[in-house]
């Protein structure tokens, strides 16, 4: 990407933008948007062309009938939507974690671990259908999992080559349905928990019937039921074992010939044990307690069908492992062809991802950069590396939260981001777009970047964080970025540790039409210089009273006759109206070692009168709406003239009596005087647009950059007018 053509209209609060942005000079450039300008709306315009969704395009949201056009080209073509990606620390919807596995392991081992994988599944899925069939069980697959696994991430081919060998060749078929008994909402367990007493007296009352069997047999370390008498009947039911001359004999003598007369015998034992009153009795103390619940209807219709299954459901778990192993041994065969598969696999898959490990690095060093740069109270890791690497599985973040040298405590993402101020959130965010940043690299294309005021809420070490990978980003050469800012200092911290030049750093305006004009960027380096090196302006030597009379104010006092007299000239005092321009000349001379024996031309004028007929010039020119001079003296002219007409309005207050705050304390009183005042409304927008003091410390100029020179020039006038 060498040029990046952007013509916007009627998107958002943007009424036009027609601008170019030449990379060929730098990766980074760098716009400073005074609040309301433009930033929001040109950041939401590239999201949604990012997005690329013809049901949310850029528009005005206001205006509807109003035509949008949003035409960004790469070169001469349109650009690539995916190409796009605008980071905002504000975007708790964005989660890059997803995308963590495109960079962490290369291409080839990833392609390799895919592709034996995928052979893995379509084995797996066939497999799976024939379970659901015999199970007829929601979700096998987790179900499964869930019964011999703690772990519910566990990997179903390991946990089937763990069961395979218990897999049976005589195996027990069930007439219900997985879920009726082993439900997903827990209420068959919580039933046979909660009815526990009336449960074992079922059990105790089988018991006794069995021993009295002549057929079942129970013991205290084995026994013999109906699953193991069905096993015989399966065995001989062909009758070969009697042709061959065999019989069976029971414990009573009776003699058994074929297996129709030994299934008899059987069905009759059963239907004893069944009808036993004793017995009969438990169960209807159990149906009964199941009747209430209507979540278990499925449950009481399989009981009723088959009242022993009650003593198998003494122990829940073990049953529920005796169902699926059942399950299983019914497709034994495919069962111990797929783990066979697996297994001849496996080697290779843990080979892929031994190597995968080494490239782990990355992701380590991002997690480590994050947690050394941010002074935040949590610790970031990730937990599930190999997943995230060649499963694409989403990476599973682990917060380690800790405050005055306690033990860190880990937190889930939720409680986290209700614990941190919004700085720190920010920091998290940010953290997320890190990842999305790293994967893109792999991409040929050279990405577009734009960040939109990342570091606003930061404190000065966060904010020198995310500089520190802006700065990095514009080394490295990857992406094309574009710097979004209304934070003065920022600006001109980004500027500076990039070392852009000044043909890639813009400050921008907007007319009453809503029109975005790209100016060169001002003000990156030392403001002070600038406003030394000119002094010979008006404009220039009046801004300069305000840095003097600060520097006079931090190096001694303000009782210093210096800092009176130059506050005589911000305010109207006694002495304001005998001050000289030749008079503050010498002030600056005696503490500017650069104007020492400098000279000007409009030494004899009256100082009052000079800043009047300065601001007036800039009220009736067409101004720089950058020019930070332009706003300084207006500023200034509007307060004396505020201060003109309000003393006038008030004869009887002593300016002595005044130490600080001398508008807003005759404003006050004016206030009090003239409560119905149309005047008012305008000297209220004095207090309201022009600052009471402006510091040494550059940053403190940033109310005065951001507010437009037009505002500045209507108020200028509006006050001069009540003169």
């Amino acid at each position: 990407m060498k040029q990046l053509k952007i013509d916007l209209e009627n998107c958002f609060g943007i009424g036009k933008l027609n601008h170019q942005f030449d990379f060929e000079k730098s990766n980074t450039h760098l716009v400073y948007a005074p609040n309301g300008t433009m930033k929001t709306s040109f950041a939401k315009t590239f999201e949604l062309v990012s997005k690329d969704d013809p049901r949310n395009k850029p528009c005005d949201r206001i205006y509807k009938s109003r035509v949008s056009k949003y035409e960004i080209l790469n070169e001469d073509s349109e650009i690539n939507p995916d190409d796009i990606l605008v980071i905002n620390a504000e975007d708790d919807s964005f989660d890059a974690s997803s995308k963590i596995s495109s960079f962490l392991a290369s291409k080839e081992l990833k392609d390799e671990y895919d592709n034996i994988y995928q052979e893995l599944n379509e084995l797996k899925v066939e497999f799976i259908k024939k379970l659901k069939a015999i199970s007829q069980s929601t979700d096998c697959e987790t179900e499964f999992i869930n019964t011999f696994s703690e772990d519910e991430n566990s990997d179903f081919f390991e946990v089937l080559s763990n069961q395979v060998n218990q897999l049976k060749t005589e195996f027990e078929k069930y007439d219900f349905r997985y879920n009726d008994i082993f439900d997903k909402k827990g209420n068959v367990k919580k039933f046979l928990d909660k009815n526990q007493a009336i449960l074992d007296q079922y059990v105790s009352d089988y018991k006794n019937i069995i021993s009295n069997s002549k057929f079942f047999k129970e013991s205290a370390n084995n026994s013999f039921g109906t699953y193991q008498a069905n096993t015989i009947i399966k065995s001989i039911e062909d009758n070969s074992f009697f042709e061959a001359g065999h019989k069976f004999v029971l414990e009573d003598g009776t003699e058994i010939e074929n297996a129709e007369n030994l299934k008899t015998i059987v069905e009759e034992e059963i239907q004893n044990i069944l009808n036993d009153e004793k017995l009969k009795k438990s169960f209807e103390k159990v149906d009964k307690a199941i009747g209430s619940n209507a979540e278990l209807r499925a449950f009481k219709k399989v009981i009723e069908k088959n009242n022993l299954i009650l003593v198998q459901l003494k122990d829940y778990e073990k049953f529920k492992q005796e169902v699926w192993i059942n399950y299983f041994s019914e497709i034994k065969k495919e069962a111990e062809e797929l783990v066979d598969q697996y297994s001849g696999k496996k080697s290779r898959l843990e080979k892929i991802i031994s190597e995968s490990k080494k490239e782990f690095d990355l992701w380590t060093r991002i997690i480590k950069t994050f947690n050394s740069r941010f002074h935040i109270p949590f610790k970031v890791n990730i937990v599930n590396q190999e997943d995230i690497i060649l499963k694409e599985e989403t990476a599973n973040l682990n917060f380690d939260y800790s405050d005055r040298g306690d033990v860190p405590v880990k937190q889930n993402r939720e409680n986290l981001l209700t614990i941190l101020s919004k700085g720190e959130q920010r920091a998290y965010f940010i953290l997320h777009f890190l990842f999305e940043i790293e994967s893109r690299k792999l991409k040929t294309n050279k990405n577009l970047l734009i960040f939109d005021d990342v570091a606003d809420s930061f404190d000065y070490k966060n904010k020198f964080a995310i500089i520190e990978y802006i700065k990095e980003t514009h080394e490295q050469g990857h992406f094309k970025t574009i710097v979004l800012t209304h934070n003065f200092d920022f600006y001109r911290t980004v500027a500076s540790r990039l070392h852009l030049d000044r043909d890639v750093i813009y400050m921008t305006t907007k007319n009453v039409q809503n029109e975005i004009t790209f100016h060169k960027g001002q003000y990156i380096n030392d403001v002070f210089s600038y406003l030394i090196r000119n002094y010979q302006n008006p404009k220039f030597f009046i801004s300069l009273i305000t840095f003097v009379r600060n520097l006079i104010e931090y190096s001694e006092s303000k009782t210093n006759e210096h800092y009176v007299t130059l506050t005589s000239c911000l305010h109207r005092k006694e002495e304001t109206e005998d001050i000289s321009v030749d008079q503050i000349f010498e002030i600056f001379k005696g503490r500017l070692v650069k104007l020492e024996d400098k000279t000007i031309t409009f030494g004899e004028k009256r100082l009052i009168d000079f800043i009047i007929e300065t601001a007036d010039s800039i009220s009736d020119e067409d101004a720089d709406e950058i020019a930070l001079e332009n706003k300084i003296c207006l500023a200034i002219a509007i307060r004396l003239q505020a201060e003109k007409y309000l003393i006038a309005k008030l004869p009887d207050v002593d300016l002595t009596d005044i130490k600080k705050n001398q508008t807003q304390v005759l404003y006050k009183e004016y206030c009090s005087n003239y409560p119905n005042s149309e005047a008012i409304t305008t000297l209220d927008k004095v207090n309201l647009m022009t600052p009471e003091n402006i510091h040494i410390n550059a940053f403190m100029f940033e109310p005065l950059i951001d507010m437009s020179i037009n505002h500045l020039t209507l108020l200028y006038r509006a006050v001069s007018n009540l003169n």
